[in-house]
């Protein structure tokens, strides 16, 4: 069948795009983008949702990464979906044997049968069946009466093993092992029947960042209000906006911008952010052309709903003797959510966390039809399996010579305060 594409006008594409959500729920899979962050370098996601599941590519034989070059090459089409954290162990000479609670497949994409894409004023229906017949059933769709966001997610350590651990990787740097690692806890809890599309919905009121997402993949969703792009390909450009360096907002103006300025200034997230920047650098020369690789723009500090964040911009030319999916493989994991150098990090991070980090510090995106790709990094995300009723999700923090315990501790409830406030019934008016 031919793929038809129609444009239909509607008053409230907030409320419309909230049911689109409930009626790609029915399907095994879906793909849901909700940008919400203005001024953001190099643009964010796009306000899409791509549905069903036409064809899959689920953690094929033999190597993951060129079985999707394959399919890339070959199919000149829509493709979202995300590579698990573990996929470094395909890279390089690494294991994973810790508890994973919630077990997405190390990488899964799928093509889409229907794709919805949103405007100011309406919203574009791409389909093979008939687009006047999904909108009407989007239109006549009610939201379920489930949403229960009430349990307690209890951490993978106690706050004083959180901060030995750090004590521990801190004598890992003095003794030269490393420079810098993102160090992560885990919150785990059982949920019954919780409504997905609704969690969402009010993470991202919470917490409107640039990649957000709903991700679901038949029984296991992931809920994220992700602030962090980890790689985009815009014709033969190729961008990375690693994150390090953390504040929270100031409770009135004055505060705030006292707060922002300190950022700024910090030397030890200035330096935490540097050694990314050259960790990432040293990615992307792997996949461009000599010389191509450069920062666009060094700790750029940006506001989001609960934080400051420091982010920095580089880029670089595709080398045409690698192909795209090489790029990705030559930057994964990112830089942002291990640490340097790289397999040494990965090796302490394998010792020291307690948990699988599974889809977590992944990424989740799409390959569109002329082979361009956008991807975040999966931070700021609950994961949550609707066959087991578990719901967990991750935090981290960047460890240095110079951090303080305790600080890293509170960094790491600071990044978790949304996702808490939402389970724990909090602000859900």
């Amino acid at each position: 069948m031919v793929q038809t594409k129609r444009f239909f006008k509607i008053k409230d594409v907030k409320q419309f795009y909230l049911k689109t959500n409930y009626w790609a729920d029915q399907f095994s899979h879906f793909c849901s983008f909700n940008p919400l962050h203005n001024n953001y370098p190099f643009g964010t996601f796009p306000y899409l949702i791509g549905v069903g599941a036409e064809f899959t590519l689920e953690d094929p034989d033999g190597s993951h990464f060129k079985a999707l070059d394959s399919y890339i090459k070959q199919n000149k089409n829509w493709f979202f979906g995300h590579f698990g954290y573990d996929l470094k162990n395909e890279i390089e000479d690494l294991t994973s044997q810790n508890i994973e609670r919630i077990q997405f497949p190390i990488l899964s994409f799928f093509r889409p049968i229907h794709l919805i894409h949103f405007q100011n004023n309406g919203v574009f229906i791409e389909t093979k069946a008939d687009p006047e017949d999904i909108f009407n059933k989007i239109l006549r769709v009610q939201k379920p009466q489930r949403f229960r966001p009430d349990t307690d997610l209890k951490p993978d350590c106690t706050k004083l093993e959180y901060i030995n651990t750090v004590k521990t990787l801190q004598n890992h740097i003095e003794k030269g092992d490393i420079y810098e690692i993102n160090y992560c806890m885990n919150f785990s809890g059982d949920i019954i029947d919780p409504d997905p599309v609704e969690l969402f919905s009010k993470l991202t009121h919470l917490s409107p960042n640039p990649f957000s997402v709903l991700y679901k993949i038949n029984n296991k969703y992931t809920i994220s209000a992700s602030p962090e792009r980890f790689i985009k390909k815009l014709g033969s450009k190729i961008i990375t906006q690693p994150i390090k360096g953390t504040a929270a907002r100031g409770s009135s103006m004055k505060l705030d911008n006292i707060a922002k300025d300190k950022l700024k200034k910090s030397e030890k997230e200035r330096a935490e952010n540097m050694m990314i920047v050259d960790l990432v650098r040293n990615d992307l020369a792997k996949s461009c052309i000599p010389g191509s690789v450069k920062v666009n723009e060094m700790f750029g500090v940006y506001t989001f709903s609960q934080l400051h964040q420091m982010i920095s911009t580089v880029s670089g030319r595709l080398n045409q003797t690698n192909s795209a999916v090489d790029v990705i493989k030559n930057a994964f994991p990112m830089g942002s959510m291990t640490g340097a150098p790289k397999i040494k990090v990965m090796e302490l991070i394998e010792k020291y966390e307690n948990s699988k980090r599974g889809i977590f510090s992944g990424s989740i995106g799409y390959f569109s039809p002329n082979n361009d790709y956008d991807f975040n990094v999966v931070i700021r995300s609950l994961f949550y399996d609707s066959k087991t009723n578990q719901l967990s999700f991750s935090v981290g923090s960047a460890i240095t010579y110079d951090s303080d315990p305790e600080k890293e501790y509170e960094e790491c409830l600071l990044k978790a305060s949304a996702i808490l406030a939402l389970i724990q019934g909090k602000n859900n008016n």
